[in-house]
Parts: C-alpha cells; structure tokens; sequence
C-alpha cells in the first residue's frame, strides 16, 4: 500500500498513512481537525544506463562522438568509355 503525507493547515502537524489507491483522501486533522493538505514528495526514479539519452552519465572513455564530422571521400573518376568492337 502506498503512503501518503499529510500537513495541516491550521496547525502544521505533518504525519504518513497507508492508504490504499481507493481509500478516500483524508480531510481533518487528528490533532486539531483543521483542514488538510496532501504533501507531494520528489519522485524516486531514475533512468541511467545506455538506450536514453546521449548525456545520460557517460563516462569520457565510453564515449565514441568526434568533434567534427569527416569530410566526404573524393568520389572516383568515371572510367573512360571504350567502343565496342565488332566482329
């Protein structure tokens, strides 16, 4: 079951409970049943590892990016046309 924080607003007293995804959100406060406030926490996910983004904490060693971009390879000539003899 999750946990919810709770704070009041009235008071200040701040408190968890276990509340499942169905329960109803609480809306007094046990100390001095004023009104209460949900407290929302950062969120504790974090993404690491290859396949996200190319910033994701990369070490320097890992890394294959050059600089500049390689200049195109100069394209060959055309072959000399040669008639074709018949016989």
């Amino acid at each position: 079951m999750p946990t919810y924080a709770y704070a009041c607003k009235d008071c200040g007293h701040a408190f968890d409970v276990f509340q499942s995804f169905t329960d109803s959100t609480l809306t007094s406060c046990p100390e001095c049943q004023g009104a209460l406030r949900k407290k929302f926490n950062s969120v504790g996910v974090v993404f690491k590892g290859s396949g996200f983004y190319r910033t994701d904490s990369r070490d320097a060693k890992g890394s294959t990016v050059s600089a500049a971009p390689a200049a195109p390879a100069a394209a060959p000539a055309p072959a000399p046309a040669t008639a074709a003899v018949a016989s």
